[in-house]
């Protein structure tokens, strides 16, 4: 039942860590912080004013846990397995990140991808507790107050979203605070960063989905989406008050903006706060490392590759400038890796003089008319792409026609079907892979199971969640000190996460690592980027580590409970007499 990560989790009886606090009694056990529930020893229990207050059994972690995922087997409802597991982490914080770490590869989509989605637009209906910070149009002015009002002093980390573009679920106000509460998880999950030193962020500017306008179960303003000077106000407002209070050097990640706002702020704030976008940079970073394992599964050079984009939104730009910068690295112009990077919107191609336009984010990536386009399907058939990438959030357009005309195309055709949740998916793992004789190397935003060709050979399709890059960045950015956030970070981040492929994997037809392993490999990411921030002069965090991986791993948070005792020992030798003549 308990799992492989016994060995670097052990219950407090073994383990313990001395923490002094002031609780006492019943609020000790209401603190999520601080409740071990029925690991509280007796000494605890007796020293602290709660003995009489639990059973009178003293359990392990290794007990609590067991409860736990007995408890979760027997639900087979994912929203009921979201709502029972964000109870746990509101009553006792470490117990829940036990189960989650034990278990990651079956609960991540549940804390995230694409169950969060799914919590999100249930979130007015399934709300216990408030989680995070929760701050208004009508706020302006007052932000920093508000800063105040949360009880850490000492953040490292924020993610905010205001709501706008929830996965691919479009416009959810504040009920996108799932989101960033989700990707936290993962940040203390993953990358071993201190759940008490995260802070889930909603800005609410009022919402354009009528259907919660007239919902009287909203829980946000009921306003149309302000998008006046008085919206950068307000967010210029937040990033001044954030550094303001927890310092130059807090990491604020941007999460499910708008294309417009998302490609706006991160040019805005890039160059002046340590920031990044992970839809823009994250994403394009998990997507180049598939390409890159791609690479190594095929033999052929990412230098020889033709990308074919569905969607030519935030996701499909920040992987195409990323794809671009691999090429240019490998030897290439930017002009001749641009040339072999097309997309495809709402619209058709991106070409010059389309009668729709283009904005300025895409002008690298809008090329003269390669002939006569009408379709997804015309458009493989005409540009010829080695790899074509989904990442419109407009559910399955990679057609059955479209993933047999790949196959024509190339004797490994590249299928990235990266839309979430699992209802966005451009295609089916099960499709990529029979229309295509189990040939392609197929990658989703959001988990498929296995599929078993009608040879017997099973395929274990990759998922390229960005859970794989955002942790061990997150991790290695506090760590070092870095002030501001370079792309070459995440074309390091995608080469580190490619190279820990094995052969045994790809052979599997995995992309990516198993989930399984993520927090190691969250934690060799960390070591290579601190290694590379240093190396290239943008950390400020000194003295420089001499031994960067026993630096990076020392931080790590653990699951242990701490020991509440108060820290008593004797003074050998003292007199407590007078001294005499």
């Amino acid at each position: 039942m308990l799992s492989r990560l016994r060995s670097t989790v052990r219950p407090c009886v073994t383990a313990c860590r001395w923490v002094h606090t002031k609780e006492k009694g019943k609020p000790l056990m209401l603190n999520p912080r601080t409740n071990k529930g029925m690991a509280f020893t007796l000494q605890e229990r007796q020293m602290l004013g709660i003995q009489g207050l639990l059973p009178p059994k003293i359990e392990t972690q290794d007990i609590q846990a067991m409860r736990f995922q007995k408890n979760l087997k027997k639900m087979t409802d994912p929203l009921e397995k979201y709502i029972y597991l964000m109870g746990i982490q509101e009553r006792n914080e470490r117990l829940f990140y036990r189960v989650l770490m034990e278990d990651i590869e079956a609960l991540m989509p549940i804390v995230y991808t694409p169950t969060v989605g799914l919590a999100c637009t249930q979130y007015g209906h399934i709300f216990r507790r408030p989680k995070g910070l929760f701050i208004s149009i009508m706020d302006r002015g007052h932000v920093r107050s508000i800063l105040d009002n949360w009880p850490e002093t000492d953040v490292a980390a924020v993610v905010v979203t205001d709501g706008e573009r929830i996965l691919g679920l479009g416009d959810l106000g504040v009920y996108g605070m799932g989101i960033p509460v989700g990707k936290l998880c993962l940040y203390t999950a993953c990358g071993g960063i201190r759940p008490e030193k995260c802070l889930p962020v909603c800005i609410d500017v009022g919402t354009d989905n009528e259907s919660l306008l007239k919902d009287p179960l909203y829980m946000g303003l009921y306003q149309k989406r302000d998008r006046s000077q008085l919206y950068d106000e307000l967010i210029d407002e937040f990033m001044e008050a954030i550094v303001e209070k927890y310092g130059q050097g807090t990491l604020i990640q941007f999460e499910d903006f708008g294309n417009h706002n998302a490609f706006r702020f991160l040019k805005k704030y890039r160059e002046k706060y340590c920031t990044f976008n992970d839809d823009i940079q994250g994403t394009a970073s998990v997507a180049l490392a598939g390409l890159l394992a791609a690479q190594r599964a095929i033999g052929k050079p990412i230098t020889e590759h033709r990308v074919l984009f569905l969607g030519a939104g935030e996701a499909a730009l920040g992987i195409a400038n990323l794809i671009t910068m691999a090429m240019t690295e490998s030897g290439m112009s930017q002009t001749d890796a641009r040339k072999r990077i097309w997309m495809y919107d709402k619209h058709g191609l991106l070409v010059q003089d389309r009668a729709q336009g283009t904005d300025s984010n895409q002008e690298a990536f809008v090329h003269p008319s390669p002939g006569e386009v009408s379709s997804f399907l015309d458009a493989v058939n005409v540009i010829k792409p080695t790899a074509i990438i989904g990442v419109a959030g407009a559910g399955r357009l990679f057609t059955h026609d479209v993933i047999k005309a790949m196959g024509a195309l190339n004797d490994r055709p590249i299928i990235f079907a990266l839309s979430n949740p699992t209802t966005k998916a451009e295609c089916s793992a099960e499709d990529a892979y029979m229309l295509t004789q189990g040939r392609c190397l197929f990658a989703s935003g959001s988990p498929f199971d296995p599929v078993t060709l009608p040879n017997g050979r099973v395929l274990t399709p990759g998922q390229g969640n960005n859970a794989y890059i955002f942790p061990g960045v997150a991790l290695a950015v506090i760590l070092s000190g870095v002030r501001h956030i370079s792309d070459t970070v995440f074309l390091e981040a995608a080469k580190t996460l490619a190279e820990q492929l094995t052969e045994e994997e790809m052979n599997q037809g995995r992309l990516y690592p198993p989930l399984s392993n993520i927090r190691e490999v969250s934690v060799r990411m960390a070591i290579k980027v601190v290694e590379y921030v240093y190396a290239k002069g943008m950390a400020f965090r000194y003295p420089e580590p001499l031994d960067k991986e026993k630096f990076v791993r020392s931080t790590m948070w653990h699951t242990n409970y701490d020991c509440f005792l108060p820290d008593t020992y004797d003074w050998p030798g003292v007199s407590y007499t007078p001294l005499k003549d």
